[in-house]
């Protein structure tokens, strides 16, 4: 790759021109990486429901035209300037949040919101000087969450860049930078089941899938799967779900009916959908005394949770989580580490692969409900 750095390269990316319109396989210009960026070649990229959501622009301010993609592996091709941590060959992981390693946030041992690099989905141009990196013939294309993987090559503020173990096949540990970490964090880092608890997941996609993952590999006893579609039951078996409720199936709400199951409540609950009814029975079916509730799922933004205090009062807790409480660079290596120990099993999240090519059959796949990660290869 020595051949391209500080060059400008030319390769294929598949942009959104507008709102819901299939992506269209363009050449595009990717300009060298400027003071602590890295350019990446990226080597597989998978798709992503938050990706799904901005392109369908349902988030806030749609930007177009715009380059998506956030779950993925690559390798370094070049450097910017001040970049010490990384060198071209490095086999990486491009991640949607950061750590800038020295603000308040990144040197707390609690959290993960770095204050320079954390998600922002408004911003389609790098942090340094307010540009994009993409462009076809002078045109400015825009980035999406400072990673656009549905490209060839990218470019990412070296804060956003987990470099992994070499051995650790990319076509399989790229779900593990965005929804699989979420949702085992979560369980693992933040409602920290004891072994032999009880515990809800609600809402069977990727991430809670990860959530019930994470609670087989800590040893729960019980994984109560709470979803409203009754073909995901087999599915979830594969992640250690031992029993499914759907709400629709019963005349009271389903925390009365989890409540009932476990004699008073789940030790841990982990809500995964958004839906703030949802996240009220995650939190009202969890155990008094003990019982954490941990919410993942991001609600519309007009929603409010309503419970009483006394639910809180009798010494339940409340929590949120935000990237399963990972620190990108320090933490995500380690969770590569638990697939390569065969502790964390990823294929099963793997349902379809496409070549880049056919990039808009992983968007149907998503819009019908079909699946739950499709891997994108960039090589033909």
């Amino acid at each position: 790759m020595s051949g391209t750095v500080g060059q400008v390269i030319h390769c294929r990316a598949a942009v959104a021109w507008e709102a819901g319109k299939p992506l269209v396989i363009e050449q595009v210009e990717v300009a060298p990486p400027q003071a602590m960026e890295v350019r990446l070649k990226i080597l597989y990229t998978s798709l992503c429901h938050t990706d799904v959501y901005f392109w369908e622009a349902k988030g806030q301010n749609p930007l177009f035209p715009r380059i998506y993609g956030h779950e993925a592996g690559g390798i370094v091709e070049s450097v910017g300037e001040g970049v010490t941590d990384l060198k071209p060959g490095d086999h990486v992981l491009p991640i949607f949040t950061g750590e800038c390693k020295e603000c308040a946030h990144c040197k707390s041992e609690e959290s993960n919101m770095c204050d320079l690099l954390r998600i922002n989905t408004d911003r389609g141009v790098m942090l340094s000087d307010g540009k994009s990196r993409f462009s076809i013939k002078g045109q400015p294309i825009y980035h999406f969450l400072g990673t656009s993987t549905f490209s060839e090559y990218t470019v990412v503020h070296v804060g956003c860049v987990a470099k992994i173990n070499p051995l650790a096949p990319l076509d399989k540990v790229c779900v593990i930078s965005c929804g699989i970490s979420t949702g085992l964090g979560a369980m693992v880092n933040v409602a920290k089941p004891p072994k032999g608890s009880t515990v809800a997941v609600f809402g069977l996609g990727a991430v809670g899938l990860a959530a019930a993952e994470g609670a087989r590999i800590v040893g729960a006893s019980r994984i109560i799967g709470v979803d409203l579609n009754p073909n995901r039951i087999e599915g979830a078996k594969k992640f250690g779900v031992t029993e499914f409720v759907n709400p629709k199936d019963h005349n009271k709400p389903v925390q009365e009916v989890i409540a009932e199951m476990t004699n008073g409540g789940v030790d841990r609950s982990v809500e995964c959908t958004g839906n703030v009814d949802a996240m009220i029975s995650a939190f009202e079916c969890v155990h008094d005394g003990w019982g954490v509730a941990v919410l993942v799922g991001v609600p519309h933004k007009d929603a409010v949770f309503k419970t009483h205090p006394i639910n809180l009062l009798n010494e339940r807790t409340l929590k949120g989580t935000f990237f399963g409480n990972y620190k990108p660079l320090s933490d995500i290596p380690s969770v590569v580490e638990k697939y390569m120990s065969k502790e964390l099993e990823v294929e099963k999240f793997i349902t379809h692969q496409v070549p880049f090519s056919e990039i808009n059959k992983a968007f149907d796949f998503m819009l019908k409900g079909e699946g739950l990660r499709c891997i994108i290869r960039m090589e033909e």
